[in-house]
């Protein structure tokens, strides 16, 4: 599913009262509380649906694939998302 469809989705919930627009503004909304969330708590738990938190990563050494020769992968952050078990009893 991409995010068209996932407005197309929002706004069928939503009802007939609720035009496109306002439901993508809405999917947006939710985008941003998210991402701001998770740049200010390091963790968002949305009860009955996940845990998005940033995770580190350590730097390590990896391979060019072209050349074959070794190089240096420095660390990074990264968002890990871990489905609540609510969630994972309906997939």
């Amino acid at each position: 599913m991409n995010k068209a469809e996932l407005t197309e989705a929002v706004l069928k919930n939503l009802g007939k009262e609720t035009t496109k627009k306002a439901a993508g503004d809405a999917l947006e909304a939710v985008i941003a509380a998210i991402a701001s969330g998770i740049k200010k708590d390091k963790l968002v738990q949305i009860i009955g649906f996940g845990t998005f938190k940033v995770s580190q990563r350590a730097a390590r050494k990896g391979r060019n694939p072209k050349t074959g020769e070794t190089i240096k992968i420095k660390a990074s952050k990264s968002v890990r998302f871990s489905a609540s078990s609510a969630m994972k009893a309906k997939l």
